[in-house]
């Protein structure tokens, strides 16, 4: 993390499945006060989405403390629109999207409740793309999809 940023925590995540939906993977880079920790974890039947979500929820959750500044990077358009844009429309309808009944709602719900936490803001990154980090947790995620 760049001396000049203003954050207490740096964070990288990522969600894959194989096939999509599938067996799942997740991976987050946590980097606070210097200190790298990597997260990882993996699910029988999920979807990249819920991947994506899930690696989010365990990166803040790792967070020591409270109110805390935070930066995520994140590949996914769904999870951060969701968090930005989407999630307050989604409180006021009692957690429905317009169409009705609103996919991955319970890890919602829990990412809303941690996010309260912390003052976060989020950043996205174009996957695949060469970023150092996010190839990483690209390859942290796969690797656990083949976890036992």
């Amino acid at each position: 993390m760049p001396a000049n940023e203003p954050y207490d925590v740096t964070i990288y995540t990522d969600g894959a499945c194989d096939p999509n939906p599938g067996r799942g993977g997740w991976g987050a880079i946590v980097i606070e006060r210097g200190k790298e920790t990597i997260l990882k974890g993996h699910e029988r039947e999920s979807t990249n989405n819920r991947m994506e979500l899930t690696a989010a929820l365990q990166a803040i959750r790792s967070v020591s403390g409270k109110s805390k500044k935070v930066v995520i990077y994140t590949d996914s358009q769904y999870l951060k629109n969701g968090i930005e844009e989407w999630m307050p429309n989604w409180i006021a309808r009692n957690w429905r999207r317009k169409g009705g009944k609103l996919a991955n709602v319970e890890l919602w719900q829990e990412l809303a409740k941690e996010i309260e936490n912390h003052t976060i803001t989020w950043k996205w990154v174009r996957g695949h793309a060469g970023h150092r980090y996010n190839e990483r947790v690209d390859r942290i995620a796969k690797a656990a999809i083949r976890e036992k």
